[in-house]
């Protein structure tokens, strides 16, 4: 909650000039309430009471419509004024998400789903509008003019500002009764949204690949229970709101009517209060009781915004360690890297008892303790399921360590300078990402600065794209991705090389790019991978012989560790299980 108040006070603190602005517009507003109740008491007097001439109160009727026009514009100001923080309160709130978003660490950008992302940052933004748009110019308001509407009561008759006084706490407690009631509802309910954004966007994503199997109807089912579950969480709200609203009315009128019961009984049976005094009181006290009521419901539509606040809140908080990056440090030792002349230079890397373990009681990793030479050839061996992968994220940066530290020439590895470590890497998977955009686009992605046509092209040539560029109906210039063309397997492979040669980085990381694919593509991609290893340091989680074989070093896992290490001929020697993995390779035929 604290938190949630802290978010809020940070956006209310950078428009404080619009706070004031509010304030001195709701004593405006309130004066001219006050002023019209007044000037219509007394047209009602002179006309109805004094029989007097139309001509005789025509001025008074005038300044009642020049008011009452004054009243209307001065509201619509509260309002426009509300819409303008609202709108500048989200486009401040959207572009921290959107920052937290990029800077948080790379392990944290791994977690949760996409569909839910999305949702905090538009839909969650979004519904905080009316805390800023409603809440907010009704809260002034309510601090300003049904004092003032209470102090001109009690000049005209004390009784009814004194029953103002002991009803109208009824009001305040009951929203917030309702408002903290309201605020769990809204928060369960952007969960529920989150949780639905993410099945449906995973859904429409993964489509094909649950056609092929079979599962459409099972993810429909998901999907429909998900949405359901949101429903109902937004069906809730609206039956508090709906509750909330009765309630209000029935306090109002009930408050009203206690009023109007003692000014009746004052003017008729007492007869010690004049036609205009308890008239202009009877129309003061509606007045103040509305504005209680539709702060009521501002509060009400407030505290929902802040359960969307809090969903922000919550995604702020928990990148916010995660996020910080270090500054004025561009270089980690014996790194060299200009945009003249982006040549690395290959660092050491060292585990020194790593552990990971991605849950409770599931696979844990562990290290020991392993030295990686500078511009080593390194394959990553071992059975389905030893942790090879995991292994390979812990080197990249994509997961923390539970324990142990990762050295970088001798230099921790941490979130701190990932940053700066991403400059260096290039991690090259089985099925590289391909955006939305043109095939030259797609491959500029890799340099990670500004980079002319020519170097583009220089980098396609390298990875053996200049055939397939050929092809292609605009040549560098064809749509690719999503909404464009599609790119087979090792087209995909070659355009992550290309990447890899704008970036020049001192490690690359391999999943294995050369599996599933043709001789002649493999043969291509095994040309561009050598030419790349001449100045990077080559870590690669291997299936193939032919990769292990020309490996420098070969990391052995087993069940979650490094069994041993060192060139094909020492293991063959000394490991019976790797001697074993690589017999049964030979008899397969995949050497």
């Amino acid at each position: 909650m604290k938190r949630n108040k802290n978010l809020i006070a940070q956006h209310r603190s950078a428009q404080r000039k619009y706070l004031v602005l509010l304030g001195i517009i709701s004593f405006a507003l309130g004066t001219a309430i006050v002023g019209q109740a007044a000037l219509l008491a007394e047209a009602v007097q002179r006309i109805f009471v004094e029989k007097a001439s139309f001509s005789s109160v025509a001025m008074i009727l005038g300044m009642l419509l020049a008011i009452m026009a004054l009243r209307t514009l001065l509201s619509f100001g509260n309002g426009r004024i509300g819409l303008h923080m609202a709108a500048t309160a989200k486009t401040n709130m959207r572009e921290s998400v959107l920052h937290n978003l990029t800077r948080v660490s790379m392990g944290l950008s791994l977690q949760g789903q996409t569909g839910e992302r999305v949702s905090v940052a538009l839909d969650a933004v979004d519904e905080a509008d009316s805390y800023f748009s409603q809440y907010i110019p009704k809260m002034v308001e309510a601090m300003i003019i049904p004092i003032l509407v209470l102090v001109v009561t009690f000049t005209q008759h004390a009784n009814s500002g004194w029953i103002m006084i002991f009803t109208a706490p009824f009001i305040p407690i009951f929203m917030i009764l309702v408002g903290l009631k309201t605020k769990n509802k809204s928060e369960e309910k952007y969960a529920q949204l989150a949780h639905f954004s993410g099945t449906f966007l995973d859904s429409l994503q993964g489509l094909v690949t649950l056609k092929i199997f079979g599962r459409t109807q099972r993810q429909q089912q998901e999907i429909e229970r998900s949405s359901l579950n949101y429903r109902d969480t937004t069906m809730d709200i609206l039956k508090i709101a709906f509750m909330n609203t009765f309630m209000l009315e029935s306090i109002v009128m009930l408050s009203i009517g206690v009023v109007a019961l003692e000014l009746a009984i004052q003017l008729v049976v007492y007869k010690s209060m004049t036609f205009h005094t308890a008239f202009l009181v009877l129309l003061l006290v509606p007045e103040f009781y509305n504005l209680l009521k539709n702060t009521g419901t501002a509060f009400h539509s407030g505290r929902t915004s802040m359960g969307a606040i809090r969903k922000v809140e919550s995604m702020l908080e928990k990148n916010r360690v995660e996020a910080h990056v270090s500054d004025g440090n561009d270089q980690m030792p014996n790194f060299q890297m200009s945009h003249a002349k982006p040549l690395p230079v290959p660092p050491s890397i060292e585990l020194k008892n790593v552990r990971f373990q991605y849950a409770p009681d599931s696979f844990e990793f562990h290290s020991g303790s392993v030295f990686l030479k500078p511009g080593d050839n390194i394959a990553i061996v071992g059975k389905s399921g030893a942790g090879k992968t995991t292994l390979l994220h812990l080197i990249a940066g994509l997961l923390k360590p539970d324990s142990g530290v990762i050295l970088v020439n001798g230099n921790p590895l941490s979130q701190d300078n990932e940053e700066v470590w991403f400059k260096h890497v290039s991690y090259i998977t089985q099925h590289p990402y391909i955006f939305a955009g043109t095939f030259a686009e797609n491959i500029a992605i890799g340099a990670g600065r500004d980079v002319s046509r020519a170097e583009i092209e220089k980098a396609a040539e390298k990875a053996g794209l200049t055939a397939v560029a050929a092809q292609l109906d605009k040549g560098f210039d064809t749509s690719v991705g999503e909404g464009g063309r599609g790119l087979s397997g090792g087209e995909k492979q070659r355009l992550a090389l290309a990447r890899a040669f704008l970036k020049r980085p001192a490690i690359i990381l391999f999943d294995e790019p050369t599996v599933g694919l043709d001789l002649h593509t493999e043969s291509i991609l095994q040309r561009s991978i050598s030419t790349l290893s001449k100045t990077s340091t080559m870590i690669t989680v291997a299936h193939r012989l032919y990769t292990i074989q020309h490996a420098t070093n070969i990391l052995f896992v087993d069940h979650g560790s490094i069994v041993d290490s060192g060139c094909h001929e020492e293991l063959l020697k000394r490991l019976p299980q790797y001697a074993e993995m690589v017999a049964v390779q030979q008899k397969g035929g995949l050497a």
